[in-house]
């Protein structure tokens, strides 16, 4: 008996303990501020508590079915017949994931739990399918061409249309995998009618040009906006605030071919544009060049259709020695045009004779590809021939020495001064040539002990350096690059890294190591590309090679 009641007694323990615990658990509820709502609409969940709950919440299981967009903590505090009431509120604003019967998950405030709320996600019609008549935003994409060839420029234009006052919005950039995207210009607004819909559109370009030729997609553009409702405005004080809900518009995707370079293109370098043009012009005239004197040739190429690191290099070397060639660091340049891409390359070469005669400059011939006509065309300059002549020596010197001289005939005083004058001549131009012997004998010298300089080594191991570099570039083997690089940077600046390399660099190689430094060490291999490294670490040793050959210029003067 006294068993039965021990029971009795434990059991009501129990219960009075789960009636203080209920009790003293804080009612949390969850409410939307719509249902149904579309699956490219947000929607907004409020979790209202009259007190303080027993912890934080944890809002990770509504991250299944949701993307959380924001949220927001306030506490509201009001008086009504003289009594104060309290409450507590969680405010996120989501964006369902997928379409049809989800649950907003209970979510936990330590020991406390919101109740679950089921809402319906409905599928909204694509733009395209629905002909874009009822939508108040959406996408419209275009690429042209859609065949295009390899490294080849398309168009690819974006337009978002809208008959709705946004307050705020993100667009994500266009996306291809082994592809240069460059934005062209500036965007435009302009207004439109579809099937007599008001809408405000706009435009924006961009250029890309896919280095890989095979099947790719333009991944689809996504819009986040803050629509503004047209529902009447709240107040909130002394402040209008305006009332927004987040909608999410879709481009379609864009599905590529890309076709590989023609296999009758004959050039050495592959340039695919819509018109090439090159040209050349001189800053003196190439009839009557001085010997010793530099004349400079500026060749310029320009391309519309692609980038400028497919233009190639101009000048060649001239086979000969009486003829040299000081090439300065080239000028590149782009710009943006709507409807594409304009590239220039400029290079000067200035030209100076050490002999008389006459050298001819072989003809420049640039083939590329039309993508317009799908031809190919040849840019040309033709061959050139150009004059040298020798200075004409000065005659003032041998009309003072050779001048006869003036006796007057009554006066016999000046004869003398002329006989000591002269005399003083001879003597000083006598002791002036002795100077000059000794002067070019010392240099003579010097000259000979140049020419028994033992050979430099270090230069030697540079062009090494240089020539594994482009071979490893031209084969886009990024392993084989990094070793060549390290070991010019060694030699060059004592470097032992890549990032210490990259310091010593301009701003476009700089960017090129740091892209070869990335790809050793991505999952993906094989992606990489080496010709514009090569090209900007080319271009970066120029200023120090033509500040070098600057100084070796009067060089021919001694020579002549």
């Amino acid at each position: 008996m006294m068993y039965i009641k021990g029971n009795n007694l434990f059991l009501s323990l129990v219960l009075f303990i789960l009636s203080i615990h209920t009790v003293l658990a804080t009612e949390i509820k969850a409410t939307v501020d719509r249902n149904p709502v579309s699956i490219n609409e947000s929607i907004k969940i409020t979790f209202t508590a009259s007190e303080s709950p027993d912890d934080d919440p944890d809002f990770s299981p509504l991250e299944r079915d949701f993307e959380i967009l924001n949220q927001n903590h306030r506490n509201n505090l009001s008086w009504i017949n003289g009594k104060s009431t309290r409450s507590i509120q969680w405010i996120l604003k989501v964006m369902p994931r997928q379409a049809g019967k989800l649950i907003i998950p209970s979510v936990s405030f330590g020991d406390d739990l919101s109740n679950p709320v089921e809402i319906l996600v409905t599928k909204s019609l694509s733009p395209s399918s629905s002909n874009n008549t009822n939508d108040d935003l959406f996408l419209e994409v275009e690429a042209t061409p859609e065949r295009p060839y390899v490294q080849s420029q398309i168009l690819y234009t974006l337009r978002l249309y809208r008959r709705v006052q946004l307050a705020q919005a993100s667009l994500n950039e266009p996306e291809l995998t082994d592809a240069v995207i460059e934005k062209l210009g500036e965007d435009k607004n302009y207004n439109t009618d579809i099937n007599g819909v008001a809408y405000v559109v706009t435009e924006r370009k961009y250029a890309i040009f896919p280095q890989k030729s095979g099947i790719a997609t333009i991944e689809p553009l996504v819009l986040t906006a803050e629509v503004v409702s047209s529902s009447r405005p709240r107040f909130n004080g002394f402040f209008n605030r305006q009332v927004t809900k987040t909608k999410r518009v879709t481009s379609r995707a864009i599905t590529l071919t890309v076709q590989a370079a023609p296999i009758d293109f004959k050039g050495k370098h592959w340039i695919p544009a819509e018109q090439v043009y090159i040209e050349e012009k001189w800053s003196g005239d190439t009839e009557n060049m001085k010997v010793g004197e530099p004349l400079t040739r500026t060749l310029t190429i320009l391309a519309k259709g692609t980038t400028v690191a497919q233009l190639p290099e101009l000048h060649s070397e001239i086979k000969t020695a009486q003829l040299k060639t000081y090439p300065d660091q080239p000028i590149l340049k782009e710009k943006k045009e709507a409807d594409g891409l304009i590239a220039l390359r400029e290079e000067k070469i200035a030209y100076i004779p050490s002999k008389s005669g006459s050298y001819t400059l072989p003809a420049i011939e640039i083939p590329w590809f039309n993508t317009q006509t799908q031809t190919m065309e040849i840019a040309r300059i033709a061959e050139k021939s150009i004059s040298t002549i020798t200075s004409a020596p000065s005659q003032k010197s041998d009309a003072v020495i050779e001048s006869p001289v003036q006796i007057n005939a009554v006066d016999a005083e000046p004869v003398i001064h002329t006989v000591e004058n002269k005399f003083w001549m001879w003597l000083s131009i006598a002791l002036a040539l002795g100077w000059l012997m000794t002067i070019f004998f010392f240099i003579d010298k010097s000259r000979s002990k140049l020419k028994e300089k033992p050979v430099d080594i270090r230069e030697i191991k540079l062009k090494e350096t240089v020539k594994a570099l482009k071979q490893a570039c031209a084969e886009n083997n990024n392993v084989a690059a990094k070793n060549a690089l390290l070991a010019w940077g060694k030699i060059k600046f004592n470097s032992n890294s890549l990032s210490a390399i990259a310091s010593n660099s301009e701003a476009r190689l700089r960017d090129e190591i740091d892209l070869l430094n990335q790809s050793l060490y991505a999952n993906q291999k094989g992606q990489w590309r080496g010709k514009k490294l090569f090209q900007f670490f080319v271009e970066n040793s120029a200023r120090e090679k033509v500040a070098k050959k600057v100084n070796d210029a009067l060089e021919p003067l001694y020579k002549v």
